[in-house]
């Protein structure tokens, strides 16, 4: 037996009669004594029903409210709404504080409390406090009991009747002596549990054991307190009023109308159930389509991001965070677009089984949107890559560049160190004339020399320009050095220029020139050049990317090392010079003092410098050699991934074939396609490792730098992609035939009739695709007994085509073809059972719902239920008729 549950909130009209013995009650103080014992027990009775809820009682009814806090509790109860604060302090100014709250929420209510001030109260005058109570009861106890087109007392009174008619020994005409032989009670009691009371064993002569055995009745099985005492009614000679109105309206709460609204609750609830579900699960859609189009609104800007870092670690690292991006972020988004996807799907099915429209997503979330959104992701995916790659490309050239520039400026620069001071030296004009000519010769070999530096200046310059163009970061401190040098050298042209005229003015004042120092000068020079070209050579950097290049370079290289006989020979020659002039000097007796006037180079650093060239070509030669030994891992690396990769390609190609010949096989039921694909899909998830590895390797090609791989035409993208496609397709495949089984087990198809639908809807596939278009399927219906005209055709096609694709899918062609066949909930069945809750009204109250429908659903409706605007609404009406078509997707009906 269900307790009542007051209502939170209330009409605020009020009956005649109602008012009137409101404004009655101060004519009324003068209480009968007997009256007053069983109104102060039955009150106490009564509010102590509903403090229990809070976890309290009063003991005496006019001591226990006088400061206000309990009073204000007992409304909190009983209403279900929250009351000011009260006061905390204990001083009388307090107490009344706390009494005026609950009175001004009364009068709130529509009351109007005559006589009854907050200070009567507080001093604890209890015909005061009878008086408040009865006015309490009559508002949220009996004033909204309604039987037919009474209410309050007269309707309490007229249900009394109808249920007590039938016994024997009772008529009830009023609140006071029609109850004292207690045979009215336990009437009430047997109608509505007649399991409780043996009525034929009740006599009329035993009034005080009739009344008794109701109040213990009421008290153990109907959660109904004891509010009067036996004695009290059959010794007075006529019971209090309002004493017994109250006990009364107990079991009015307790028993009106509870079978009925309970039927058409549970009725109402399992339609709302399933309501709720569509909307939980058109939430869930809306959730996740709107994290998922979120994150690709934050991921595209930032593949999109392509300002380049000026390191070459800085370059990795951004390489470093696409790949975390690729092996951790991105996975398990692919996972919510499949599993959103399965999701629409599901819901769509579930509100066609269930009679309801279909949903439509908020507007840029639809499954189309959001395949656009990710195709538009892995488009700018693929660029970010491409771009990452060339950049890194770009960095290593530069960081390759800018070293060679930077050796090559050394080299000049410790070349020029000290040429300027020489050439402004103005020692010709004391010199001897053999100290003349030999100056003038000096001065003709460091004129060759300095023509042998001009391609390493052009070399130079010609490695600033294409960091510039290539962007390098330190390009200012390029040209800074190579503007530099530039000016160095146009000053070393000018000084050079200017040293020979003056050396040439003088050159009539010499006539003997030493030959062979000048020969010496002349060949030592070049040769000298050719030293350290090939030094430069030796100790040049190199970048390759394939062991074709470095076996290019290592021919290359052997081909350097043909020329060091014929090298050897020119040094011996040179060196058979400086024999010659020491032979002369012995034969003569000539005194060499100091070097080679013409030259700077002596013999000595010609033989260094020839030593230094042969301990070159051997390390050179290791180099060379570790190169090849980088080349052969990368080249092995190359065809580990291309073997993985040939075999995984086509297994996903296989498998996606497979996939679409199992999704149109019609030789088995729907349970084994659905056991094939899941095996199938299981295969599939084992085979994860075979990618994992593979990922593994590419990671390795590319932390080894290797761009290409002409061993297999499968990159690490298409097998990426091929797995993906894999997946949302096994995924979709497995979708499907689950939404078959739930439209054959909905619908009550046979396994036979599916596959005759199935092997119609094949026959007409003539692309094999899982689609019709238009007019195959208007074939396939004519050949199945269809007389089709174009109006109905029509009508046809916005049913199984509502968004106009132009084609027609299985489950539409499905759907279709059974959608005639199952029995739903309808809109007028929901409006009838409402008209229950609402006693045939045209609209339904708050508190009709709350007290009818459980906590959950009663919210649901009142949340989304409109104010009802017929002829006789009343304050508070809510429209539950066009509730109950907007559930359905109808108009008003």
């Amino acid at each position: 037996m269900r307790s009542f549950p007051y209502n939170n909130t209330y009409m605020m009209s009020t009956t005649e009669d109602y008012m009137t013995q409101e404004e009655n009650w101060d004519r009324d103080l003068l209480l009968d004594p007997a009256w007053e014992k069983q109104q102060r027990k039955t009150f106490t009775a009564w509010c102590n029903s509903h403090l229990r809820k809070a976890g309290t009682q009063i003991e005496n009814i006019e001591e226990d409210f006088r400061n206000g806090l309990k009073l204000m509790l007992l409304l909190e109860v009983i209403s279900g709404e929250r009351l000011p604060k009260p006061d905390k302090g204990k001083m009388r100014f307090h107490k009344i504080a706390n009494v005026n709250k609950a009175l001004d929420y009364i009068s709130s209510k529509g009351v109007k409390l005559v006589s009854i001030g907050a200070e009567e109260i507080v001093d604890g005058n209890l015909k005061m406090t009878l008086g408040m109570i009865w006015t309490i009861i009559l508002r949220f106890a009996i004033q909204d009991i309604s039987v037919e087109e009474t209410s309050a007392k007269e309707g309490l009174l007229l249900w009394c009747q109808r249920k007590t008619a039938p016994y024997r020994n009772v008529n009830v005409q009023n609140f006071h002596i029609s109850w004292k032989d207690g045979l009215a009670l336990c009437a009430l009691i047997h109608r509505h549990r007649p399991d409780l009371i043996d009525y034929s064993k009740l006599r009329k002569d035993d009034p005080i054991g009739n009344l008794n055995t109701a109040f213990e009745v009421a008290e153990k099985y109907l959660d109904i307190p004891k509010m009067l005492d036996a004695e009290d009614i059959v010794n007075t000679p006529k019971p209090d009023e309002k004493a017994i109105m109250t006990y009364v309206s107990c079991f009015y709460h307790a028993f009106a109308g509870a079978e009925q609204a309970e039927t058409a609750a549970n009725r109402i609830c399992k339609v709302l159930a399933v309501n709720q579900e569509n909307e939980r699960l058109m939430e869930e859609y809306e959730k996740l389509a709107s994290e998922l189009l979120e994150w690709i609104r934050r991921t595209i800007p930032w593949l999109e991001n392509r300002v380049a870092e000026q390191t070459m670690r800085a370059m990795q690292q951004k390489l470093e965070d696409f790949r975390d991006y690729r092996r951790i972020h991105k996975p398990p988004r692919v996972q919510e677009k499949c599993q959103l996807e399965i999701n629409f799907n599901t819901l769509q099915t579930k509100l066609r089984l269930s009679n309801r429209p279909a949903f439509m997503p908020s507007e840029g979330k639809m499954v189309s949107d959001i395949a656009n959104a990710w195709k538009g992701l892995e488009q700018v995916e693929k660029g970010y890559e491409e771009w990452l790659l060339t950049e890194i490309r770009r960095l290593e050239r530069l960081d390759h560049l800018a070293e060679k520039f930077k050796q090559k400026c050394s080299l000049h620069e410790s070349w020029t160190t000290g040429k300027e001071h020489l050439l402004s030296q103005k020692d010709y004009e004391t010199a001897s004339l053999m100290e003349i000519r030999a100056l003038m010769r000096k001065h003709e070999a460091f004129e060759s020399d300095l023509a042998a530096h001009q391609d390493r200046v052009e070399q130079i310059a010609a490695i600033a320009q294409e960091l510039n163009e290539l962007d390098y970061h330190d390009a200012a401190s390029v040209n800074t050095r190579c503007q530099g040098i530039c000016d160095q050298w146009d000053n070393l042209g000018t000084l050079t220029q200017k040293r020979r005229d003056a050396l040439e003015r003088v050159e009539k004042l010499w006539e003997t020139i030493d030959q062979l120092y000048l020969e010496f000068a002349k060949r030592a020079a070049p040769f000298n050049n050719w030293m350290d070209g090939a030094m430069e050579d030796l100790q040049d950097m190199f970048i390759v990317h394939s062991i074709e290049e470095i076996q290019s370079l290592i021919t290359a290289h052997d081909q350097y090392k043909a020329t060091l006989p014929e090298a050897d020979k020119e040094r011996i020659a040179i060196m058979g010079i400086q024999n010659e002039i020491t032979k002369i000097a012995q034969t003569y007796g000539i005194k060499l003092v100091g070097v080679n006037p013409y030259t700077v180079l002596s013999p000595q650093d010609i033989t260094n410098k020839w030593e230094a060239v042969k301990q070159l070509v051997p390390h050179r030669d290791q180099m060379l050699q570790e190169e090849v030994t980088r080349q052969q891992a990368n080249e092995r690396l190359r065809r580990s991934f291309a073997a993985q990769a040939n075999i995984i390609g086509p297994w996903i190609q296989t498998k996606m074939e497979e996939i679409g010949h199992v999704s149109v096989d019609i030789t088995g039921s729907l349970e084994e396609q659905m056991n094939n694909l899941k095996q199938y899909e299981q295969n599939i998830i084992n085979y994860k490792s075979n990618i994992d590895k593979l990922e593994g390797d590419h990671q390795l090609i590319q932390e080894a730098l290797v761009f290409d791989n002409k061993h297999t035409n499968y990159t690490m993208e298409h097998v990426r992609v091929g797995w993906e496609q894999l997946l949302t397709t096994i995924a979709r495949t497995i979708n499907e035939v689950e939404n078959q089984i739930l439209t054959r087990d909905a619908k009550g198809i046979s396994q036979e009739q599916l596959n005759e639908f199935r092997a119609s809807f094949n026959h007409f596939d003539r692309k094999r695709n899982g689609m019709m278009d238009p007019d195959d399927f208007r074939a396939c219906l004519i050949s199945m007994g269809y007389d089709l005209g174009e109006v109905e055709f029509a009508r046809i096609m916005t049913l199984v085509d509502p968004n106009n694709t132009g084609v027609v899918t299985f489950q539409a062609f499905i759907d279709f073809m059974t959608r005639e066949t199952a029995e739903t909930d309808t809109a007028e069945q929901v409006m009838a059972s409402f008209k229950i809750l609402a006693s045939d009204k045209s609209y339904i109250t708050v508190e009709e719902l709350r007290r009818e429908l459980p906590p959950e659903q009663a919210e649901y409706c009142i949340c989304r239920m409109t104010k009802y605007a017929g002829p006789d609404a009343s304050p508070g009406a809510l429209d539950y008729i066009s509730f109950s078509s907007a559930l359905y997707g109808e108009s008003d009906l």
